[in-house]
């Protein structure tokens, strides 16, 4: 047993580390020939201007008089050139973004293990292939691009990092700085004839990186004044190296300009997530080679923005960022860059259909490049029985052998089975799917004979599965704290407490001192939590701090809801009900808001689950029925009394899996930092202390896992279900679980969604593994049985 435990764990660590070298492994593959268009390309030159953290809308908008905030790119659109929206990918941050434009792919997800600062594969770019490059601006993004580059023929001139200040008196000096350079560096070469021949050189980049705008929004916002005036500043700029390129070539009409961004920017000053104000950025192109503008009538597009921009005269051409280094690579006749994806838009292109259709069959040819090497990388690793042609002949004989298969009630249990399991996924995502997995649940009594022979704790089911179904759709814990909702926890706790102690009164036996007493204490902890809690509420109110006896009170009843429940009986209703109490007088302590009623209806649907599953065992045929009742927990279980395994023991398996998640995700998602709050722990301690506060936090967090688990250790006696046999089928829905996130594992979007991705996935591959331990811990609080003195010895006179 011990060995296949270990394997399993074994194999379970193999796949949580597969994601990472299926995922997050370089797609980057390196060894294509490079491919171009044959024919004469019609510019010799390329100019990209590049508005670092532009929004599309704050360039194409008209200000409140009318009048365009960038007359010069205006007049581009409307006389010159051709336009649209370049649709970014997330993260929209400037080292992906400018891979993007250049190189023509997307982030490489391998660069996690760079800190996302960097790409940690070479690949090939624009700047790479062009005869020359001359760059200006940030060394953040110019250095990338000349250190991957081979040869020596890329120059860059940028600033120093110091001067990409937020709190800068004036940062659209970034700008004229590069404006400045560039005129400069025009000027110089008329006295320098090795630079002037290389300037009149086919094939050649000039990339003017703008930091400006980006750096004006985070400081003041894009809605501010500075970010709008720097768009004017940027503006005039580009009009004036226009005219200073066209006069230093002579107007010679081969060279072909672009005015793009790499992402744009939140209304608070913010980027590298998937908003429209972060995916949207502004794609102007001019010169040669590029269509001029064209009017229309009328434009189909799933947004108003040509209204609203006052543009829906003239033809807007939207592109992936990804496809615009395929169009500078088709400009001026250089090779594609090796790793892109993008695929040309010839839209934009002003040539014969004859070159439009090299280009297009030179995009696929290289495209195709790279499947190749991928193909024959992969090929080399793996086994070859494994490395075959999917063939479709298999869907088809899956089909039809699906459909001579007899319908049974095994296959409708395995229909009913896999929507849970679908549910469950989707909880991950959607805590309401909970509440309609729970609403299922409230139904089960009344679609099997259980209701004819238990209508009482049919209804109690139900009952309490509507009731626990209302959590999920409750916000967020923390988000509305409401300290009367936590005392009203804690009375209703007292209720059912009231009826213990009175049943306890009547009865006449030797231990009735001790259960008593230990019953008493454990009210009288769930009340003085009642009282730390409002009054730590209000001393706190008044800026009075944390009472020094609240403090320690606090930690005394925490301290002691751990031993308490080992000093009860262990008969099966007073063992559970202690730990009840228990955990309650410590998740009072813990709780803000309405999360105090949770452990208690939960416990309640957990009482009601173990008098179901009795009814339950009568379906199979089991010749006495014991009463829950005069069950006893028991260190010592006759393995030889666990039977054999029936359908409906997946169901339980199923239960306990559902009700776990339930636990995990049923106040809010905890996988979240958004759903903790620190106010939680205010009875402890207010002094900020993480690693205190967190494993206060854990606690709470365990708190309906251990709930849970004791209610099914008393599944388990009661229908005399192994552990071995549990596990093996919580083993099958986890990974079954774990298939699905290991699809739904991303490798693209904002890092916060790949970081989310994974952790569902590393969730649901621990879910058999944290069980081991939560059943070892809940066998331990519901067989352990501690005196505190011996029992007294009688002596006859």
């Amino acid at each position: 047993m011990l060995l296949f435990f270990i394997l399993g764990l074994f194999v379970h660590f193999v796949f949580f580390g597969s994601i990472f070298d299926i995922y997050f492994t370089s797609p980057l593959v390196h060894g294509m020939t490079p491919q171009f268009t044959p024919l004469p390309p019609p510019a010799k030159r390329l100019v990209l201007f590049v508005a670092d953290g532009l929004r599309a809308d704050a360039l194409y908008e008209l200000e409140e008089n009318g009048d365009s905030r960038a007359p010069f790119i205006r007049n581009i659109i409307t006389h010159e050139g051709s336009w649209g929206i370049s649709h970014t990918r997330v993260p929209t941050e400037s080292r992906p973004g400018h891979v993007a434009l250049l190189a023509g792919f997307y982030e490489d997800v391998s660069a996690v293990a760079k800190g996302w600062k960097e790409n940690p594969v070479e690949f090939d770019s624009l700047i790479n292939e062009s005869k020359y490059t001359w760059s200006w601006g940030s060394p953040d993004i110019l250095t990338m691009f000349a250190k991957g580059a081979s040869g020596d023929h890329v120059f860059t001139y940028t600033y120093d990092a110091d001067n990409e200040d937020f709190g800068a008196h004036d940062v659209t000096e970034l700008d004229t700085w590069v404006f400045d350079k560039v005129k400069e560096f025009f000027h110089a070469a008329r006295n320098n004839q090795s630079l002037f021949s290389k300037l009149n050189e086919e094939k050649i980049v000039f990339f003017l990186h703008l930091l400006g705008i980006d750096t004006n929004g985070h400081a003041h916002r894009p809605s501010s004044r500075d970010y709008k005036d720097n768009i004017k500043l940027v503006d005039a700029g580009v009009r004036e190296m226009v005219s200073v390129l066209e006069h230093f070539y002579g107007n010679d009409g081969k060279t072909a300009f672009i005015f793009t961004s790499d992402h744009g920017m939140t209304d608070w000053g913010a980027h590298g997530a998937g908003h429209p104000s972060e995916t949207l950025t502004p794609f102007v192109t001019w010169g040669a080679g590029i269509k001029y503008p064209q009017k229309v009538s009328a434009q189909k597009f799933d947004d108003v923005f040509l209204k609203e921009w006052e543009l829906e005269s003239w033809k807007r051409h939207d592109v992936r960022q990804a496809d615009i280094a395929p169009l500078m690579a088709s400009l001026i006749g250089v090779p594609f860059p090796l790793n892109s994806v993008g695929i040309l838009p010839i839209d934009y292109l002003n040539n014969t259909d004859l070159f439009k259709a090299e280009s297009m069959f030179t995009n696929a040819i290289q495209i195709l490049e790279q499947f190749k090497v991928k193909m024959t990388q992969k090929k080399e690793v793996t086994l070859p029985f494994l490395f075959i042609p999917f063939k479709f002949q298999v869907i088809q004989d899956l089909v039809t052998l699906l459909l001579t298969f007899p319908p049974s009630h095994f296959v409708g249990y395995l229909l009913v089975f896999t929507l849970g399991i679908e549910i469950l996924v989707l909880s991950f995502f959607y805590r309401y799917m909970l509440t309609a997995g729970l609403l299922a649940f409230a139904g089960w009594p009344f679609i099997t004979q259980l209701w004819t022979r238990a209508k009482s704790i049919s209804l109690s089911w139900s009952f309490f599965s509507l009731l626990l179904a209302v959590f999920p759709l409750m916000p967020v814990v923390g988000r509305e704290p409401d300290i009367f909702l936590v005392m009203g926890a804690g009375l209703l706790v007292l209720l059912p407490s009231l009826c213990v102690l009175t049943s306890l009164l009547k009865r006449k036996d030797s231990f009735l001192n001790e259960e008593l007493l230990l019953h008493l204490f454990q009210m009288l902890c769930v009340a003085l939590s009642m009282c730390v809690m409002y009054s730590t509420h209000s001393s706190l109110l008044k800026k009075q701090g944390l009472p020094l006896l609240n403090q320690i009170v606090s930690w005394i009843i925490l301290a002691s809801s751990l031993v308490l429940p080992l000093l009860s009986p262990t008969s099966l209703f007073e063992r559970l009900f202690s730990i009840l109490l228990s955990s309650m007088s410590a998740y009072i302590l813990l709780s803000t808001g309405y999360e105090a009623l949770f452990p208690l209806v939960l416990s309640c649907l957990m009482f009601v689950w173990i008098e179901m599953e009795q009814e339950t065992l009568q379906q199979h045929g089991v010749s006495h029925k014991q009463k829950v009742t005069s069950v006893q927990f028991t260190c010592n279980t006759d393995i030889a009394q666990f039977r054999q395994l029936y359908l409906d023991d997946l169901r339980r398996a199923f239960f306990l899996v559902f009700f776990l998640v339930t636990a995990f995700f049923g106040t809010g998602n905890i996988a979240s930092l958004n759903s903790f709050d620190l106010a939680s722990v205010y009875c402890f301690l207010t002094v900020f202390s993480p690693f205190m506060m967190g494993a206060l936090m854990m606690w709470k967090i365990l708190i309906p896992f251990i709930l849970v688990m004791c209610a099914f250790e008393a599944v388990q006696l009661t229908t005399q279900l192994s552990s071995k046999s549990l596990f093996l089928m919580v083993l099958v829905i986890s990974d079954i679980m774990a298939l699905h996130f290991f699809f739904l594992v991303k490798d693209y979007g904002s890092w916060l969604d790949i970081g989310t991705s994974i952790s569902h996935y590393v969730i649901v591959m621990s879910m058999t593994i944290v069980l081991v331990f939560l059943n070892g811990l809940a066998h331990l609080l519901t067989t352990k049985k501690l005196k505190l003195c011996g029992k007294p010895k009688s002596h006859l006179i």
